[in-house]
C-alpha cells in the first residue's frame, strides 16, 4: 500500500490534490459559519445560506483548477506556492460576498473573511502534512535514507536541502554554518548549528554524510574545511560551483570527485608571472611530446603567452590528432597558428627539418618514456628515446642556433635506482654538456615530482581501483613522493624558459613529501567510501600492500647537491648548478649506449648506467608490471 502511494502517477496525484482542495471549500465555509455563531449547528441561525454550499463547491473547484493549485509540487512548496493559495482564498471570500449579494442570501459579513482565512490555513497545512507524510513513506519503503548534514545554510544549501527531500538515497537532517546570525534559526525546515557542535550532532543523529554547499568559497577555503572534517566518521562531498553547474561539468553525479589540488597536502603554487608572457610572446615554440599529459598542458598554456607560432611534434598519431582538435578552435580565436608534425625525436633528419622549416626559436622537450615498470622491462627502448632522443633534439637546437631548449626531467633522476630515472639523468648530462659547447642557445632542465592526474600517476590509478570496488594497491606503507599538479608542472617549464641562463636545473618547492598510502586513504574517504579494516572487516575498499617493485625507492629527492641552490625571481622556484661530465665522458657514454643498442644488450646498458650515473647500482633485471606511482 505504501509503495503504491509513492508510485502514484503525476495525473493521479493531480486528481487527489484537486479533490482535497475542492472538498475543503464547503468544509471551510461550514466551519466559518460555526465559528461565527459559536455552535456546531450554525444553519439553525442562517437557514437561507444553504445555497452557498453547492454553488461555492462548484465555483471553488473551478477556481482551484484555474489557478493550478494541484500543480504545486510538495518538494518545492515555498513563497510562490503560498501566494497562489492566498490568491485562491481571497477569490473565494470575494465569491462568497458576491453570491450572497446577487442571490439575496443571508450571511454575516464576517463569514467570508473567516472562510477565506480557514481555506488558506487548511490548504497550507494539508500540503505540509503531505510533505512530512511523503518523507515518512520514503523512510518506510525500500532502503533507509542516509542522514545528511549540509555545511552551509546559504542559497546553495537551501536548494540542496530541497533536492534531497525528494531523493530516496538521502535525508537532510540539519545545517551547519559559520555565520553566528544563522545559528539557532530554522531554515527550510532544518535547524542551523555551529560547526563546533558537528561531532556531537553526528553521533546524536547518526549522520553518515556531510555535504559542503559553499560553492562560492575558494579552493583553499574548501581544502581547509576538508582537512577539518577528514577526522570525523562521515563521508564528505563537495557541491560544485555555479560555474561548473552552468558549464555542465558535473557529470552524472551532482557531487564532483576530489580534484588533484585537494590531494596536494599544500596550497597550490601561483606561478603566473609577467616573465612568462615576455619570454614567449612573438616566438615560434616547438613542443615535443605535444600529445602527452605535460606536453598538451604546455600547449594550452602557451596560447595565453601570445607566441607567433606553436609547433606540435608528436610520435603518436592519435595523441597528435587529439591535442590538435582541442586547441585549433581556441588558437583560431586568438589568432595563433598551430602546425602539427608527426615524427620521433630519435629521427635527427626529421627533427632538424622541422626546426629549419618552421624557424623555431624555443623548444620545450616533453617527449620521453616515464613509466618506471615499462621502462624497466624495455630498458633499451627507454634509453633510445630518453637519452638519444634528447641528444638529437639538443644537437639540432644547437646547430640551428635557437634561443632556448628546456628538458623536462624527473625527481627520479636524482641518485636513481631504476632504468627510467637513470636514462633521465643521462639525458640531463647530455643537455648540461651541450651548454658547454654553445654560447648562443640556453639549455635548462626542469625536475618534476609526481604529477597528479597525468597518465600513470596515482590519481587515475586509484580512481579506477576505487570505482571497481578495490583493492587499492600500494607498494609499501612508507613510500613517499613529492606531488604537483599538471598546471603547476607546465607553468614551471614555461618559467624555466624565462629564467634560464644556461645549464640550470629548476625545481618547484613542493613542501613536504606525502605518503602514497595516505593519498590512497584520502581518496577513498573523499570518494564517499571507507577503508576496510583488516581486523573487523568493516568498510568498503581494501588497501593492499604489494611490495616494492624492482628499482623503486622509498623516498625521492629533487636535487643531487642541495648546497648548489641559488635563488630565482620567484620564491617557490629553486635553481641549482650541478656537477657535469666532460665532453669526452659524454661522447664515450653516448658511444657505449649506441653499442648497447646495436648489440641489443640490456645488461651492457645497465653496466653503462652504473658507471656514469651517480646512485645507480647494477642489479639483475626483473619483471615489473605493477602500475607506476
Amino acid at each position: 500500500m505504501l509503495e503504491k502511494l509513492i508510485k502514484m502517477t503525476r495525473r493521479q496525484k493531480w486528481l487527489a490534490f484537486w479533490a482535497v482542495d475542492t472538498a475543503l471549500v464547503p468544509l471551510c465555509l461550514y466551519l466559518a459559519f460555526s465559528l461565527r455563531y459559536g455552535t456546531l449547528t450554525p444553519m439553525d441561525f442562517a437557514p437561507g445560506s444553504w445555497g452557498l454550499f453547492p454553488l461555492l463547491a462548484v465555483l471553488g473547484g473551478a477556481l482551484v483548477y484555474g489557478l493550478r493549485l494541484p500543480q504545486i509540487k510538495l518538494h518545492t512548496f515555498e513563497n510562490r506556492a503560498m501566494l497562489q493559495i492566498g490568491l485562491v482564498a481571497i477569490s473565494l471570500s470575494a465569491l462568497t460576498i458576491l453570491a450572497s449579494y446577487l442571490l439575496g442570501l443571508f450571511a454575516p459579513r464576517s463569514v467570508p473573511l473567516i472562510f477565506g482565512t480557514l481555506f488558506f490555513l487548511s490548504a497550507v497545512l494539508m500540503r505540509v502534512f503531505g510533505l512530512y507524510l511523503l518523507g515518512y513513506l520514503l523512510d518506510r519503503v525500500g532502503a533507509p535514507r542516509v542522514p545528511v548534514a549540509i555545511y552551509g545554510a546559504g542559497s546553495a544549501g537551501i536548494q540542496m536541502a530541497g533536492a534531497l527531500r525528494q531523493a530516496r538515497e538521502a535525508r537532510p537532517v540539519l545545517f551547519v554554518d559559520e555565520n553566528p546570525a544563522l545559528q539557532g534559526l530554522m531554515i527550510s525546515g532544518l535547524p542551523v548549528y555551529a560547526p563546533a557542535k558537528l561531532p556531537r550532532l553526528i553521533a546524536r543523529h547518526g549522520i553518515a554524510q556531510v555535504l559542503l554547499a559553499i560553492p562560492s568559497a575558494g579552493w583553499n577555503r574548501q581544502k581547509k574545511l576538508l582537512d577539518q572534517l577528514s577526522d570525523l566518521p562521515v563521508d564528505v562531498q563537495i557541491l560544485p560551483s555555479y560555474i561548473d553547474m552552468m558549464a555542465g561539468n558535473m557529470g552524472g553525479d551532482p557531487f564532483r570527485p576530489v580534484s588533484p589540488d585537494e590531494l596536494l597536502g599544500r596550497d597550490r603554487v601561483e606561478l603566473d608571472t609577467p616573465e612568462i608572457a615576455r619570454a614567449y610572446a612573438g616566438r615560434v615554440v616547438m613542443v615535443t611530446g605535444a600529445g602527452g599529459s605535460i606536453g598538451s598542458e604546455l600547449c594550452r598554456q602557451l596560447l595565453e603567452c601570445r607566441p607567433a607560432h606553436i609547433i606540435l611534434f608528436e610520435q603518436s598519431e592519435f595523441a597528435l590528432y587529439t591535442i590538435d582538435r582541442e586547441l585549433s578552435v581556441r588558437a583560431n580565436e586568438v589568432g595563433i597558428p598551430i602546425t602539427i608534425r608527426l615524427g620521433s625525436v630519435t629521427n635527427k633528419a626529421r627533427v632538424a627539418s622541422v626546426i629549419a622549416e618552421e624557424s623555431v626559436n624555443i623548444i620545450l622537450h616533453a617527449a620521453g618514456y616515464k613509466h618506471v615498470p615499462l621502462v624497466e622491462d624495455n630498458a633499451l627502448e627507454g634509453a633510445r628515446t630518453n637519452v638519444l632522443g634528447t641528444q638529437v633534439v639538443a644537437d639540432c637546437a644547437r646547430a640551428a642556433g635557437i634561443e632556448r631548449m628546456i628538458l623536462i626531467s624527473t625527481d627520479k633522476a636524482v641518485r636513481p635506482t631504476n632504468v627510467m630515472g637513470a636514462t633521465k639523468r643521462m639525458a640531463e648530462l647530455v643537455v648540461q654538456n651541450m651548454q658547454t659547447r654553445t654560447q648562443k642557445t640556453n639549455f635548462a632542465m626542469v625536475r618534476f615530482g609526481n604529477v597528479l592526474g597525468s597518465s600513470g600517476s596515482v590519481l587515475p590509478l586509484f580512481q579506477a581501483q576505487i570505482t571497481a570496488g578495490g583493492p587499492v594497491t600500494v607498494t609499501h606503507e612508507e613510500v613517499t613522493r613529492f606531488f604537483m599538479t599538471i598546471p603547476e608542472a607546465a607553468r614551471l617549464v614555461l618559467l624555466a624558459g624565462a629564467y634560464a641562463t644556461g645549464g640550470d636545473v629548476f625545481v618547484l618547492d613542493m613542501g613536504e613529501p606525502q605518503k602514497i598510502i595516505d593519498i590512497a586513504r584520502k581518496m577513498i574517504k573523499l570518494s564517499g567510501r571507507t577503508v576496510k579494516d583488516p581486523q573487523t572487516g568493516e568498510g568498503d575498499i581494501t588497501i593492499e600492500v604489494t611490495g616494492l617493485r624492482p628499482g623503486e625507492k622509498l623516498y625521492e629527492e629533487l636535487l643531487i647537491d642541495y648546497d648548489s641552490l641559488v635563488g630565482t625571481p620567484h620564491p617557490k622556484i629553486l635553481r641549482a648548478q650541478e656537477a657535469t661530465l666532460s665532453e669526452l665522458e659524454v661522447v664515450g657514454m653516448l658511444k657505449e649506449l649506441q653499442l648497447s643498442l646495436e648489440e641489443h644488450s640490456p645488461h651492457r646498458l645497465r653496466q653503462l648506467m652504473a658507471r656514469y650515473v651517480d646512485g645507480y647500482v647494477l642489479v639483475a633485471p626483473q619483471s615489473a608490471a605493477a602500475p607506476h606511482q
